[in-house]
């Protein structure tokens, strides 16, 4: 008998201990929202141009590239890959995790991701285009001066220069577009344009046309940190203007660099295979 209410008051203990903890938790979780969604103080250093110093490395660490909206994790499409390229399930990037798409455009959007392996233009180690390149699996680096800014990205080995004073249109239109530069605060906003339509979102099928309108804005939110906002418009494609967000880290390791990674020798296969004579016996 006093071994059963021993061990009565031992669970009962345990559960009491449980829950304080678990209101304990609940409390700092409460806080830590209050706290991420308070308005920041923080004051970014300055670089040589007088403004906020956007320099460094940065990467996305999300799973935005599979699909900028929310999604399950699911088996690869290619099956002898098995778990190695299975599709990591992840929460969305974009803001009401909708994308207003035309009735035309949705089903052509669904065609894109059923085929996905020969439609993606990642696939074809074509250039990544905007926002794209900057949250694929790779880091970026952001070099800052005072009339052009430079974004370099490792993905084929694309980059982009930002202008920061001057107002022309794209000559011609581009993968990585025409991107021109301006200061609202701390905040850099980038207007790009003069697009081509052969780039995606992700690589779930989203798309764009030629039309393509990019509003981008780097804020500097902690040391390592950048918030990154991108206001997407294409009337060809969308109904409304609609919009990503996401936070970007600074590769803080020693010695962080961007490396070489020069894809189209591993898509000429792919691409220009049954281009090639029969061999003669």
């Amino acid at each position: 008998m006093r071994h059963a209410l021993k061990v009565t008051i031992a669970v009962a203990c345990a559960i009491t201990a449980a829950a304080a903890l678990t209101l304990g938790a609940g409390g700092a979780w409460e806080t830590t929202v209050e706290a991420q969604s308070a308005p920041s103080t923080y004051r970014p250093p300055r670089a040589a141009d007088g403004h906020a110093d956007m320099n460094g490395i940065w990467q996305a660490m999300n799973t935005a590239n599979w699909d900028i909206q929310d999604h399950q994790s699911r088996q690869s499409a290619v099956l002898a890959l098995g778990a190695s390229f299975g599709v990591p399930a992840g929460a969305g990037v974009v803001e009401g995790n909708d994308i207003p798409y035309q009735p035309w455009a949705a089903e052509k959007k669904q065609q894109n991701a059923e085929h996905w392996l020969t439609l993606d233009p990642e696939i074809k180690c074509y250039l990544p285009g905007v926002p794209r390149a900057t949250y694929m699996p790779y880091p970026f680096q952001i070099v800052q001066s005072r009339n052009t800014i430079l974004m370099a990205y490792e993905f084929a080995s694309a980059s982009r220069i930002v202008r920061m004073t001057k107002t022309e249109d794209a000559p011609v239109d581009s993968w990585m577009g025409w991107s021109r530069g301006r200061w609202e605060g701390d905040t850099l906003v980038v207007d790009v344009t003069g697009f081509n339509d052969q780039t995606w979102f992700d690589r779930a099928g989203n798309f764009h046309s030629d039309a393509l309108h990019v509003v981008e804005r780097y804020t500097r939110t902690g040391p390592d940190r950048l918030s990154y906002e991108a206001t997407i418009e294409d009337p060809k494609v969308f109904t409304r203007p609609w919009k990503m967000s996401m936070p970007l880290y600074r590769r803080a390791e020693k010695n962080a660099q961007l490396f070489e990674y020069k894809c189209v020798e591993f898509v000429e296969e792919l691409m220009y295979g049954h281009l090639k004579k029969p061999e003669t016996k």
